[in-house]
Order: structure tokens, then C-alpha cells, then sequence
């Protein structure tokens, strides 16, 4: 096979060294602008098992690379005014100069032929001149190829919103390092590292807005690098900052970040010859990952890897082999990316963990792109995360005395008068099993069990305030006395029975009323015996299928409104220790305040302010009846998943109008206002919007989601992105899940039901026994 690999980078050299390795019959060329041994950058970093599939693929230059790698475990991060370290990390760091000439030198060994000083202007041209079989684009990330046939890759390029300077200094460092500087203009960071004896990188990353506010676009590069020393220099130890972009001019040493993703990596070219071609993208040119994970050059080794593994596994047939390779690869890739993608949106936002105290904050940056679980961090610093959790126990208001810290998700939280006994929270979930809105036996016993699992709240599904707010016949209400006694007798249990706090959330189907019980069909309208439905505009939920809503009239706001409050009143006679307003999923209020939904002209439409102005004063109604010393929580959607719908942006300043308005807690749902949401599902995929909301708007969340494990409890409420995280689908299929993740996790010190006392120390023994068997041989 005759290749070509135009650039010669760590994606070009590898991959040409691989195939030269596979069958010295390959006739390999990598050619490359730069003259030889003429190369550029700082150092690069790899994680350890990076280096081990290197090991794998070539021993030979593993070991050269190896020999040549600064390793290290620990990463320290400095924040207003403290140093924290933590350890078992496992980096290395090499020059990528050393990297190249080592890789270099190993091609040009095994006959791979390296061409210099040789600018490739047309791929066409140089597969005719090599009568080449497959070309390598691995030009890099302003890939002149991937710009060429933009058709057939679809690239999809992403500033980001920071600038960043790569530089150098002979200030060595012990371990990866991170500082954070505040200024009048905002927050700057460092990234930095050795990569050889003697030798740092140094990365300073800012804002655009504060470089901009900093005068930096307007300095010289030598005035720029003269501003960082004078930032950094406690760090600097009286060292320079050294640049090696002496070409580039101004402030023009200062990029920012582009995310590059390609929908496609093969592309098939016909030559003039009439032969065809395939044109495959490598590296940079295919995929970036932002340099605070360290993975450019990772992915581009690796890339290098699996077209040869995959070249190999279809035995030379290029054609099936580019398809495996895609397919292959692209999976590996995009969970690089999602982690890099969090890792620069949390540097982006420094400002929003700035009120967080040291110890969180860092927490907060080593889970930052969610790779690096809790329990993953107790692997790595077991001493460090005990610390930690002791901490956060203690800030919790309690100190936690014996050998066993505890996990976040087992801290207390104290909300108004009520005190829950750790952070977990049953979500409200429908069952559509009340018969004229009065909960029975079933509800006595789901939320009876669900109390006495080791929940510290748990929360009644939507209870409608009018027979007309229901969303199928089969919901519960709170509009007369016999539903609050039913109410009351399962709140007694509750109280009775467990130590959990049990809560309501009301609401109002509006638009989104008078159908089916979901297994008979979701969303569908009743066959017979539907009820007239209320909306913010007069828009069906799902067209040609739902019922069209009447668009409220003010004599109609007041007479719900008035549901609401009654509705309020009977729940605090009842007991309830809760009280949750249903603002999201395409409801009545949710209607409100979507602008999917709301298409009203008066002073209840058009901009955000107007649009929440009738849930506000449904909450105000509520928590002028709602007793004082108990809590208050607004669910909203948090992001509609539809282009012109609610977003992130707008979630947080909708929190902060209910916070003003006295809410405690904004449970941070989203989507099911249109059927036109296109979410993007993943392990704890809302709690993004939690984060934002909590610290942004600075008001307590919950968090929801595909949150199913104590390690993404422990992670949420550790890194601050949550107080409460509420599971529903977990609680269904385990009413105990509560129990049985805390022994799973190793905590005994959890209150069982005294009647369910034998089964816990059975439950511990058996997650004992299976962590003991998972051991390696000899641990």
C-alpha cells in the first residue's frame, strides 16, 4: 500500500510508523512544511495509560518516550491565598519537540520516507505524484484539507470564549499546577507544568471580556508577557515567561480555543487520473479536546492507532477498514470531548464558583469534567477525599468523630424549620391511581415504603387543585376535605413510622389535561368525558391530536389562583413538611412562562418579566398561606431542548425572580413543554442546569436527572452543583434505594426500620464480600 500523511505531527509520524511496522512493504512518506528536526511548542501531557498504548503499539519508542517523560501524581491548585494538593493522578509530560525527533528518528529508522520544507497546497497533486492509496490528513487544526472538502466532513467549529497564551518558563513545578489571580477586570488562571528538567509550560487563560477589560488586546507581546509575570509571579519564583511565537505579532499570541467536531472523517476524492482516493482526517484536523485535560496530542496517537488496528483487522481492505475505524473511533473521541467540553465551560465560569470556600473550589476543579467521580477520587486520594467529606460533614453542622467519614449524600440540610437527615429526596412521580382525587392504599403504601427507605423527603406527585387541573382521571387533588384526610392519614404513617419528612407539590395541568393514564396511552385524550382546558394562548399540546386550550382570562387567573391557595391550606393541614409549586413540563404555569407556550399580547406575554408574572403571584398567594417555618421549592424547566424556548440562561433568571419572591429551593427539571424537544440524554444530564441555576443565581437547588448511583449524589452535592438531588425511576425500582446504596458505599451508621433491622447487617456482609472478590490477586 502506498501512503501519504501530509503533516508531520504526532498524528502523521505515528501513524506512518505503525504501518511501516505492520509490513515493511508499505511505501509510507510523511511530508511536512517545517525543515527537519524544526519543531515548535512546549511541553505536551499524557495521562498514564496513554503511555501504556503506546507501549503496545511500538515498545520501541514507548520506551524512548518513557525515558524522556517527566512524571508526576499530584496536581496543586492555589486559590485565594490557599495551596491544596492532591494526589494519584498519574501525568507525564514531554517536550513536543522531543516527542517529534523521537518519533522522527524512529520513522527514518524503518524507512519511513520524511519529506521537509514541503507546504501541501493541493492534496490531489501530491496522491497523483505518490500514486498514493491513501492519504492522511493530519494538517493540523486549521486543516487546509478538512476547509476543502468542508462538504463531505461537515465540520462543526466552536470558539470558545477564553483567551489563552502558551508559554514557557525555566520555573520548574513538582506538580500540575493550577492558580487563580482575581483582578478588577476578572478572574485569570494559570496551567502549568514540567515537561523536562529544567523546563515549564505555562498556559494563562482569561475571559475575551476581561483580556479585553485588562488592556491585553491593545499590548505588545513582550508588554502581554510582562503583564503575566507581574500576575503570576508568586508562582514564578523570579523566572520569566519565555514565548517561541517570535513570528506572530502583538497581541496575537493570545487565541482562543476552537472545538472542532466532524460529522464525517473519510472523504473519497476522485484524482484526475480518474482514480479514487480515500482522504482521511487525523488529529487535530478531525477532533480538538481544550488543553485543560491535556488530550490533543492523546488523540492524535490514538487516532494513529485504531486506523492501523482497523486496517490490520480488515486485512489491507481500505474500504471496510475506514468504516471500522469511524465507527470506532468516533465513540472514543466524543467522550474525550464531552469531558473536555465540561472542563472548558468550567474555566469559562470561574466567577461562579468564586464564592465558594477553598475546599470546594478545588473539589469543584478536579470533578470538573465529570470523568473524575467521587468514588474515583477516594481511588486516587483516599486521604485527601476523607478530609474533604469531613469537611463538608462538619460544615453540614455534623462533625463526624470514628475511622469512617461521611459521604456527602448522607450530610443533613436545613431548610427553614426543617432539618432533612441527608440529602436525598424522592422525586414527585405520577401514579395515576387516585379515584376522584383521593389517594388510597396504593399511595399509603408507595410512599410509606419510599419513607421508611432512607429517603430524607418524599414528595407527593403533582396533586391538582381542581377536578379541571388534573392531567388524567387517575391524578390525585386537594380541592375538598375527604382528599386532605386521605392525605393526612398517609402523612401521619410517614411521621410515624421513619424519620423522613414528607412534602406536596401542587399544580395544574392546563393544556397538558384531560387524557389518558399513561399504560393506556400518554398524552392521548380521553376517549370520552373530557373536561374544557386552560393555557397561557390558546396552542394544543401535541396539534391535531390534543384538545385546543382556552387562553385564560383574568376572572379565570383569579379563580385558579384561589384553587391554589385552598388547595395550600388543606396540605398544611394535613401535615405536609412541604410545599412544592409545579412550574415546568408544559403545565398551567409552565405554559406561562415558555415562549413556546405563551404567544399572549397583554401584560402577561411577551418578555420574560411578563410572562412570569402570574406564577409569581400564584407562589406569592401560596407562601402568604404556606406556614412560615416551612419550606417553599418552584420545579421549572430549565431548558425547553427547542430553538426560541427556554434556556439555561433564562433558568437562571427566572430563579432569581422566584428567589425574590421568597422561594427556598428551585428543583431543576426540563423539557416536556413541546413535543418538538430534542434533549440530549446522558448520566446526570440536568444537573448542568442545576449548577448554573445554584450559583449563578444564588439560590439552594435540586438536582434531577438520570441520577442513579450514591457516586453521582456524592459528586453533585460535593462539587456544589446541588444541595437535594431527587431520584424517581432509582425509587421505583428500589424503595430502599437509600439503604442500599449506603451499604454499598461502605456507611453502616444509617437508621434502618427497626422492624427491617436483620436484613442490614445481611445487606452490608453481602456488598463487603462482592468489594473483596473484586479485588486484584494479592491486594
Amino acid at each position: 500500500m502506498k501512503i501519504v500523511c501530509i503533516g508531520g505531527g504526532p498524528a502523521g509520524l505515528y501513524f506512518g510508523l505503525l504501518m511501516k511496522l505492520t509490513d515493511a512493504g508499505h511505501d509510507v512518506t510523511v511530508v511536512e512544511r517545517n525543515r527537519p528536526y524544526d519543531t515548535f511548542g512546549w511541553g505536551v501531557v499524557f495521562s498514564d495509560a496513554t503511555l501504556e498504548n503506546l507501549k503496545e503499539a511500538d515498545p520501541v519508542s514507548a520506551t524512548q518516550i518513557s525515558d524522556a517523560f517527566n512524571h508526576w501524581d499530584d496536581i496543586v491548585i492555589h486559590y485565594k491565598g490557599r495551596s491544596m494538593r492532591s494526589s494519584g493522578h498519574g501525568f507525564i509530560g514531554i517536550g513536543r519537540k522531543k516527542l517529534l525527533n523521537i518519533l522522527q528518528a524512529r520513522c527514518e529508522e524503518i524507512g519511513v520516507d520524511l519529506v521537509f520544507e514541503t507546504d501541501v497546497a493541493d492534496d490531489q497533486a501530491i496522491a497523483q505524484k505518490y500514486d498514493a492509496d491513501l492519504i492522511i490528513a493530519s494538517d493540523g487544526l486549521n486543516s487546509r484539507i478538512r476547509t476543502r472538502y468542508a462538504d463531505t466532513y461537515k465540520p462543526d467549529i466552536d470558539t470558545r470564549q477564553c483567551r489563552f497564551v502558551w508559554l514557557g518558563t525555566r520555573q520548574t513545578f513538582d506538580a500540575f499546577t493550577f492558580a487563580f489571580v482575581q483582578t478588577e477586570h476578572g478572574w485569570f488562571q494559570a496551567h502549568a507544568y514540567q515537561y523536562e528538567p529544567g523546563m515549564s509550560t505555562f498556559i494563562v487563560e482569561t475571559l475575551d471580556e476581561t483580556w479585553k477589560a485588562a488592556g491585553l488586546e491593545t499590548m505588545s507581546q513582550q508588554e502581554g508577557i510582562a503583564f503575566c509575570e507581574k500576575l503570576f509571579a508568586p508562582w514564578l519564583d523570579g523566572n520569566s515567561l519565555i514565548s517561541n511565537a517570535g513570528h506572530l505579532r502583538g497581541s496575537a499570541i493570545w487565541i482562543r480555543f476552537p472545538r472542532v467536531i466532524c460529522d464525517a472523517w473519510v472523504s473519497q476524492q476522485t484524482l484526475p487520473s480518474g482514480r479514487t482516493v480515500p482522504v482521511v482526517l487525523m488529529g487535530d484536523a478531525a477532533h480538538t479536546a481544550h488543553f485543560s485535560i491535556g488530550s490533543g496530542t492523546k488523540l492524535a496517537l490514538e487516532d494513529a492507532i485504531e486506523l492501523n488496528r482497523s486496517i490490520r483487522a480488515c486485512n489491507n481492505n481500505l474500504t471496510a477498514a475506514l468504516v471500522r475505524y469511524q465507527e470506532v473511533r468516533s465513540v472514543e473521541v466524543l467522550k474525550i470531548q464531552n469531558a473536555a467540553r465540561n472542563s472548558t465551560e468550567w474555566f469559562e465560569n470561574v466567577a461562579r464558583y468564586a464564592r465558594f470556600e477553598p475546599e470546594q473550589f478545588a473539589y469543584s476543579l478536579l470533578t470538573r469534567s465529570q470523568r473524575i467521580s467521587h468514588e474515583n477520587l477516594r481511588l486516587r486520594d483516599a486521604a485527601w477525599l476523607e478530609g474533604y467529606e469531613r469537611w463538608m460533614a462538619d460544615m453540614a453542622g455534623a462533625p463526624v468523630a470514628g475511622a469512617r467519614s461521611c459521604p456527602p449524600m448522607l450530610t443533613p440540610y436545613t431548610v427553614r424549620g426543617i432539618r432533612l437527615k441527608n440529602r436525598i429526596m424522592v422525586s414527585p412521580m405520577a401514579m395515576y391511581s387516585s379515584v376522584n382525587g383521593i389517594p388510597g392504599d396504593f399511595h399509603l403504601v408507595h410512599l410509606g415504603a419510599r419513607a421508611m427507605g432512607g429517603a430524607a423527603l418524599v414528595m407527593v406527585e403533582m396533586t391538582c387543585v381542581s377536578p379541571e387541573a388534573r392531567i388524567t382521571p387517575g391524578c390525585p387533588g386537594l380541592w375538598n376535605s375527604e382528599q386532605k384526610v386521605a392525605f393526612k392519614r398517609i402523612v401521619d404513617f410517614v411521621h410515624g413510622n421513619s424519620d423522613a419528612r414528607i412534602g406536596i407539590q401542587l399544580g395544574h395541568a392546563g393544556r397538558k389535561g384531560s387524557t389518558r393514564v399513561s399504560w393506556e396511552g400518554t398524552d392521548m385524550p380521553l376517549p370520552e368525558g373530557n373536561w374544557p382546558l386552560l393555557s397561557a394562548s390558546a396552542i394544543p399540546y401535541i396539534d391535531g391530536v390534543s384538545q385546543v386550550p382556552q387562553a385564560m382570562t383574568r376572572g379565570q387567573m383569579d379563580s385558579v389562583r384561589d384553587e391554589f391557595v385552598a388547595a395550600a391550606v388543606r396540605a398544611a393541614e394535613a401535615g405536609f413538611d412541604w410545599l412544592e409549586l409545579h412550574c415546568a413540563h408544559g403545565y398551567l404555569l409552565s405554559s406561562f412562562i415558555s415562549p413556546l407556550t405563551n404567544q399572549r399580547h397583554d401584560e402577561y406575554g411577551g418578555s420574560l418579566d411578563n410572562r412570569l408574572r402570574y406564577p409569581l403571584e400564584i407562589f406569592a398567594a401560596l407562601r402568604a398561606v404556606w406556614p412560615e417555618h416551612l419550606p417553599m421549592s418552584v420545579r421549572i424547566s430549565a431548558h425547553d431542548w427547542v430553538e426560541g424556548g427556554i434556556t439555561a440562561d433564562d433558568a437562571v433568571e427566572i430563579a432569581r425572580r422566584f428567589r425574590a419572591a421568597g422561594t427556598d429551593m428551585v428543583d431543576c427539571s426540563s423539557g416536556q413543554v413541546s413535543k418538538a424537544e430534542q434533549p440530549v440524554y446522558g448520566r446526570m444530564y440536568q444537573t448542568p442546569f442545576s449548577d448554573r441555576v445554584r450559583n449563578e443565581a444564588q439560590i439552594p437547588t435540586i438536582a434531577v436527572g438520570a441520577i442513579f448511583e450514591a457516586d453521582h449524589v456524592n459528586s453533585i452535592i460535593a462539587s456544589g452543583r446541588a444541595d437535594l438531588c431527587a431520584l424517581a425511576r432509582p425509587h421505583l425500582a428500589d424503595a430502599s434505594w437509600t439503604l442500599r446504596e449506603s451499604a454499598k458505599i461502605g456507611v453502616s451508621d444509617v437508621t434502618w426500620p427497626r422492624q427491617y433491622f436483620p436484613a442490614k447487617r445481611q445487606l452490608e456482609t453481602n456488598f463487603e464480600r462482592a468489594a473483596a472478590y473484586a479485588q486484584p490477586v494479592g491486594k
